[in-house]
C-alpha cells in the first residue's frame, strides 16, 4: 500500500483516524515524555525527539507499504492525541496496540478509536480475531479493551518484555461475531458515608494498617485462609488484588475509614458476584483492626454495603436479590453483626469451618433478601 495515499480515514464523527504527518512529530514526542506512557509501553526511555521522527516518518510508513502493520494517528477536537495500530494478521488473527496523550484520557477517545480499528480489522482486513495485550496493572488499557468487548482475559506470568525486563501480562481477545460492547461487569467502588465512618476504596497507603489488622490474633483465628504470619507484602498484595476483583466483576471491597482522620478501621466486601448458577446473590465478608472493635463500626459498615448491594445497577448499585453472611457458630461478634442488620439464620453446617490447629467449628449461614430490606 502507498503511504499516505492508501491509508483509510476512519471516523465516528468524534474521533478520526488518519495517516500520520510530519506535524504529528512534536506532539508525539511530548506525549512520550509522560511517565505513565513510559511505564506501560515499550517506548525508549529516555524518549528523544529523533525517536518520534523515526517512528512517524520511517516505521509507520514502512508498515503500510509492506502490509505488516497498520498505524493511524488519532485526531480529536482537531488535534493529534495518540496512535493506534494493528499488526501481524497472519491466519486472520492479529494484535492491536494504542497510546493516547494524558490530556484526553477519561474522555472516551481511545475506546472510540479502538472500536474503529477493530471494525476495520474484521471488515477490511478479513481478520477473525483481534488480540489485546497489556502489562498487569495497566487498568486504563484494560478498561478500554473491556468497554470495546474484549473478553476471556488471562494472565501470563512473564509474558511481556519491556526494555529487557520480563513482566506479567494480561491478554484478551475479541472475535468477528462479537458485539463491540462490554462483557460482564466492571464494578466501581463508590464512597459511602455513614456518620462516624466512611467506606472508600483501599489505597496503597493503607498497607501498614491492613498488615496490623490481618496479623492480629483474632483475625487470624477466624479467617484461616489468610497468610500466617501476615506481612507487609501480603497487605500490599491484598490491596492490589481488590482492583482486579472489581475489574473482573467478582467482588467489591471497601476500606472502612474514620470519617475524620481517614485512618483504616477495617475492610468489608461483597464477593461471589460472578456466580455462574445465580448471579443475583452476593456474600458479605469483613475484618476489623483491633483499634476499632467494640464501637459498632462493623455493624454500621455492613448496613452501608447492604444498601449498595440491593440498589439497582442503573442507580449505581449491584442489583443483588439475596445476600449471604457466614461465620463460625462460636464467633459471636460476627453473628451479632449479621443479626443487627436483619439477617436470618438459615443453616448450620456441622464441623465445616476449619481452624488453624486442625479442629473444626460448625459454620453458621445467614441471609437477607432484597424484599426484606426497608430501602428496597
Amino acid at each position: 500500500m502507498r503511504f499516505p495515499e492508501d491509508v483509510p480515514v476512519l471516523t465516528d464523527g468524534v474521533v478520526t483516524l488518519r495517516a500520520h504527518t510530519a506535524a504529528d512529530v512534536d506532539p508525539a514526542y511530548r506525549m512520550c515524555q509522560d511517565p505513565v506512557m513510559q511505564e506501560w509501553t515499550t517506548i525508549p526511555v529516555p524518549y528523544l525527539h529523533e525517536h518520534a521522527v523515526n517512528f512517524l516518518t520511517e516505521v509507520v510508513p514502512a508498515g503500510w507499504r509492506e502490509n505488516t502493520a497498520w498505524a493511524w494517528a488519532i485526531e480529536y477536537d482537531g488535534n493529534y492525541v495518540g496512535t493506534i495500530d494493528l499488526r501481524d494478521g497472519q491466519g486472520g488473527v492479529g494484535e492491536v496496540g494504542f497510546a493516547v496523550s494524558a490530556e484526553v484520557r477519561g474522555h472516551g477517545v481511545m475506546t472510540r478509536a479502538l472500536k474503529l480499528v477493530v471494525r476495520y480489522a474484521f471488515d477490511d482486513l478479513d481478520w477473525t480475531r483481534v488480540i489485546w495485550r497489556a502489562y498487569v496493572g495497566n487498568y486504563a488499557s484494560r478498561r478500554v479493551a473491556w468497554k470495546t468487548g474484549f473478553h476471556g482475559l488471562v494472565t501470563i506470568p512473564g509474558g511481556g518484555l519491556s526494555r529487557g525486563v520480563r513482566k506479567d501480562e494480561w491478554v484478551a481477545t475479541i472475535a468477528r461475531d462479537d458485539e463491540l460492547e462490554p462483557k460482564g461487569n466492571w464494578w466501581t467502588v463508590p464512597v459511602l458515608d455513614g456518620g462516624a465512618i466512611r467506606l472508600r476504596p483501599l489505597r496503597a497507603s493503607d498497607a501498614q494498617r491492613v498488615m496490623e489488622a490481618c496479623g492480629d490474633e483474632r483475625t487470624q483465628q477466624w479467617l484461616t485462609g489468610m497468610p500466617s504470619p501476615y506481612g507487609l507484602d501480603d497487605a500490599k498484595g491484598f490491596i492490589a488484588g481488590r482492583s482486579d476483583q472489581a475489574a473482573s466483576g467478582d467482588a467489591v471491597a471497601w476500606a472502612i475509614a474514620d470519617a475524620v482522620t481517614d485512618e483504616l478501621l477495617g475492610n468489608v466486601s461483597i464477593f461471589g458476584l460472578n456466580n455462574r448458577i445465580d448471579n443475583t446473590i452476593g456474600e458479605i465478608g469483613y475484618w476489623m483492626h483491633p483499634d476499632a472493635r467494640g464501637r459498632k463500626v462493623m455493624s454500621s459498615a455492613v448496613e452501608l454495603v447492604i444498601g449498595h448491594a440491593f440498589r439497582p445497577v442503573e442507580d449505581g448499585g449491584l442489583s443483588r436479590r439475596r445476600l449471604v453472611l457466614r461465620c463460625a457458630d462460636v464467633n459471636t461478634a460476627s453473628a451479632h453483626v449479621a443479626e443487627a442488620n436483619g439477617f436470618t439464620r438459615v443453616a448450620d453446617e456441622r464441623l465445616a469451618d476449619p481452624r488453624r490447629d486442625g479442629t473444626y467449628n460448625n459454620l453458621r449461614t445467614y441471609d437477607l433478601l432484597a424484599t426484606e430490606h426497608p430501602a428496597s
